[in-house]
């Protein structure tokens, strides 16, 4: 098995069209193997307008996104496997974070894509829990020994696509408010170490000119 990269699709991105589009279209091109891993969106709130309880609906968005990043992957020729962390106690909530299976890992084949999400097994309930992508993450990168784990800019203006990004955080003279306005929410206190780019320049890997250190 092996796995080159990490691209984190988080809440606002996985309720995006236009930014999805860009994003599939980029991993078409890639020869190496990465691993995408999402978490829910507002689908959630509109299954919880059925009467569904926060944490069901939850838990049933991330799944049909599993399903749905499969099938917007395959439109444009990507061949990809959608995994829910829970299977197999692939990922699961241990007492100092989360846990990976490795061995579980070795056992994938080499292709296709893995397309992971943020539900994970928990011993202390008899349904699957969603943890935090941050904490899932740090866990594969370290497990699974994955140097590069890239973000995607988010933008109240819809120009996602064309922004030009400073080589490193350390480059830009308000730190917080570039944090504030172009990384995911789910990453504004725990981005150390990642990479920041947008869907468009992700389709250059591994030669992605158009990317931030965030250090």
């Amino acid at each position: 098995m092996s796995i080159r990269y990490i691209a984190i699709l988080d809440y606002e991105h996985l309720d995006n069209g236009l930014f999805l589009t860009s994003f599939a279209k980029a991993i078409s091109s890639h020869s190496d193997r990465g691993l995408i891993l999402h978490s829910d969106s507002t689908y959630t709130d509109r299954i919880m307008q059925t009467g569904v309880m926060r944490e069901e609906a939850r838990v049933r968005s991330i799944k049909d996104l599993n399903h749905r990043l499969i099938a917007l992957l395959a439109d444009q020729g990507v061949s990809a496997v959608g995994i829910n962390g829970y299977q197999k106690e692939l990922l699961s909530a241990g007492d100092h974070g989360v846990v990976v299976d490795t061995d579980t890992f070795s056992t994938f084949p080499d292709q296709p894509f893995l397309v992971v999400s943020s539900l994970i097994h928990s011993k202390h309930k008899a349904h699957p829990v969603a943890a935090p992508l941050p904490s899932i993450a740090s866990a594969l990168a370290k497990a699974l020994k994955i140097d590069e784990t890239y973000l995607f800019i988010r933008s109240d203006d819809g120009d996602i696509l064309k922004k030009v990004l400073p080589c490193n955080l350390s480059d830009v003279s308000d730190r917080e408010s570039f944090v504030q306005d172009n990384v995911p929410r789910e990453f504004h206190s725990a981005y150390s170490g990642y990479k920041l780019t947008t869907p468009s320049d992700f389709g250059n890997y591994p030669e992605i000119k158009n990317v931030t250190k965030l250090q």
